[in-house]
């Protein structure tokens, strides 16, 4: 299982990466309007920081520090250091997931995040269907400006 999720996380965290890539200019990826609250820039910031704290840290003790905050209100962060960050989180989701046994997915993830206790598998689950989530905002956010 956490082979197929690491697979999952992998590939979607270099999807993010190409959307990013694909937007004709770089300013593109922090448009917001009316219409669309979050830009991709702050997407992508989002998702890094959603699996460096919840797989990072939570799972594997890292010493990584959220804020959240900053995810969605950063703006204008250069291109290649959300690139890094991307490389960068990719790597500690590789080198928590390479750890984590059969038993250790059945487990109660270590803290409540809906109120209720969840198994790590299902919180992993989660996470993966977050990213995915959010990548296709992304997708739809390029496309939406690039008919612009």
């Amino acid at each position: 299982m956490t082979n197929s999720l690491n697979t999952l996380f992998q590939r979607d965290l270099d999807k993010v990466t190409t959307e990013l890539s694909e937007y004709k200019e770089e300013n593109q990826i922090w448009v917001i309007n009316k219409h669309i609250s979050n830009s991709a820039g702050n997407l992508a910031l989002h998702i890094c920081g959603n699996l460096q704290y919840y797989v990072g840290t939570i799972l594997g003790n890292s010493d990584y520090i959220r804020n959240r905050e900053l995810e969605f209100s950063s703006s204008s962060v250069p291109l290649n250091r959300i690139k890094k960050e991307i490389i960068i989180t990719k790597e500690v989701v590789n080198s928590i997931l390479t750890t984590i046994t059969p038993a250790t997915l059945q487990q109660g993830y270590p803290i409540e995040i809906f109120g209720h206790p969840m198994t790590t598998e299902f919180f992993l689950l989660h996470l993966s269907t977050h990213l995915s989530y959010h990548l296709g905002q992304i997708n739809y956010h390029r496309r939406l400006l690039s008919t612009h």
